[in-house]
This record gives structure tokens, C-alpha cells and sequence, in this order.
């Protein structure tokens, strides 16, 4: 164990307006770059053969590779959760809800957020800092950082960006097609004659406002699974920061950022 610095332990009060700005700034850098993203995501010259090759290269590394897993994994906890909402359901007289709050549930909240967290761990928080090494002056910590280099962006960013995006969407899809299955068979059984009851249900939940919702959900999910890591690597290497913490870069904010993200869907969804 390394003896720790007092100074380390904690700020003193003088500090603290000093370090406010730098993490506004340090988001203000993050919010920046996925505009630039956006932006070049969007834009025609950014479609040449070598970032198709990159997207494709990234959208097998994110998506086909993990796909089998995360669909077996999201398919055991969904039926375990599943009987867990029916059982319970049916000792409270609630039989009726059951499946309308499966939907909800699982489908709509908890099997993004999961493929959110399962292609950051895997692609997003994966790919090594060398990646996005970058050239220039070394500013003080103090400043913000020098803008990124809008090259590079085009040729790794973006290619990243629109591969988590794809990611995320293909990972909840599937998975949610299968709990949508497997809610059917748990509730109904293997017959055809809930078919009536169960699409007027599901579809009384993916109304168009909701699906929009969650949508745009998905995409705001593989933006910033994508873009926060690259972020936090990109200020580190222009300040030549060391990277101390024993987490990938940006992790903590990423976590952060999809939890304000859920927040923000329950919130316009529900209040």
C-alpha cells in the first residue's frame, strides 16, 4: 500500500470553485464532441470505403460477437423475472396486469439499459486509449482542452458512434422480441388463442409516442456509449494526464449518463 497525501484525501474550500469549472468544462468537452459526431454521423463525405470498412469492423465487434451471449443471458434473467411477475401477480388477484407490467418492464426499461451496459463493457470501454492518441501543445490542467482533431474523428468516432448505436439497438431488439415470446408462452401457454388478447395489450403499450420514446432512447443509449469514453481519452491524452483509477476511462461517467438518460425517458414518460 502507497501512503496517501493528505492533499488527496480532500479539497480545501479555495479549491473547490477551481475544480466546479473543470468538470464543467470536462462535460462541456464530452457534450461538444458527441455534437461533432452528430454531426459528421449525418454527413455524406464522412461515407467513404475506409469508414465503411471501420463501421463494419466495429459493428462486428459490438454487435455479432456479443449477440449470442447477451441474448442467452437476457433470456434467463427475463424468465426468471417473468414467473417472479406472475406469481406475484396472481397472489394479489393482478393476473390481468401481469403482462401489460412485463412489457413495460422489461422490454421498454430494463433490456436497453442492460444492452447499453453490456456493449459499453464489451465495445465501448474496451477499445485501448492508443486509439485516440492525439498531437499538440500540452495545456495546464486549468484550460480546456484543444480542440479535437476533426480528421481523426471522421475516420474512429463516428465509425463508433454509429456502431454502438446499431449495437444497442440490435442487442434490444432481439432480446425484447424474445421476452415478448416467452411472456406470451407464460401467460397464455402454447396455444394460439391469446393471440387476440396479447397483441391488443402490447400494442396498447408501444403506442406511437411511447415507441418514439424508445427510439430515441436506444440512439441517445449507443451515443453515449460511444462518445463519453472517447471523451475522457481524448482529455487525458491532451493534458497528458495519467490515468490512475483502476476503471477504464470515462466509466463512472458513462454509468451517469445512462442513468440520466433512463431518468429522463421515465420522466417525460410517466410525470
Amino acid at each position: 500500500m502507497y501512503p496517501t497525501s493528505p492533499r488527496s484525501r480532500y479539497l480545501k474550500p479555495e479549491q473547490w470553485a477551481v475544480t466546479f469549472m473543470r468538470a464543467l468544462r470536462s462535460w462541456w468537452y464530452m457534450l461538444h464532441l458527441a455534437g461533432i459526431a452528430l454531426v459528421m454521423a449525418f454527413s455524406p463525405s464522412t461515407y467513404h470505403r475506409a469508414n465503411r470498412n471501420a463501421t463494419y469492423r466495429y459493428i462486428y465487434t459490438g454487435t455479432w460477437q456479443i449477440l449470442p451471449w447477451f441474448t442467452l443471458l437476457s433470456t434467463l434473467l427475463s424468465l426468471v423475472l417473468i414467473r417472479i411477475v406472475i406469481v406475484t401477480a396472481l397472489s394479489y388477484g393482478l393476473s390481468r396486469y401481469a403482462l401489460e407490467m412485463m412489457v413495460r418492464v422489461l422490454v421498454l426499461e430494463l433490456i436497453p439499459l442492460s444492452a447499453a451496459l453490456f456493449v459499453a463493457l464489451r465495445a465501448g470501454l474496451a477499445f485501448s486509449g492508443a486509439q485516440f492518441a492525439v498531437t499538440g501543445a500540452d495545456p495546464a490542467p486549468a484550460h480546456p482542452p484543444a480542440a479535437p482533431d476533426i480528421a481523426q474523428l471522421q475516420s474512429d468516432l463516428v465509425p463508433r458512434v454509429i456502431a454502438s448505436a446499431f449495437s444497442v439497438a440490435s442487442l434490444a431488439t432481439v432480446s425484447g422480441m424474445i421476452v415478448l415470446l416467452l411472456a406470451y408462452i407464460n401467460v397464455y401457454g402454447i396455444t394460439p388463442w391469446g393471440l387476440l388478447d396479447y397483441t391488443r395489450t402490447v400494442g396498447r403499450v408501444f403506442e406511437p409516442a411511447v415507441t418514439l420514446g424508445f427510439a430515441l432512447k436506444t440512439l441517445l443509449f449507443g451515443l453515449a456509449v460511444a462518445v463519453v469514453p472517447a471523451a475522457a481519452i481524448l482529455e487525458s491524452a491532451r493534458r497528458k494526464a495519467t490515468l490512475s483509477s483502476a476503471l477504464q476511462p470515462g466509466a463512472t461517467r458513462l454509468l451517469l449518463v445512462l442513468v440520466l438518460i433512463e431518468v429522463g425517458a421515465l420522466a417525460v414518460k410517466y410525470i
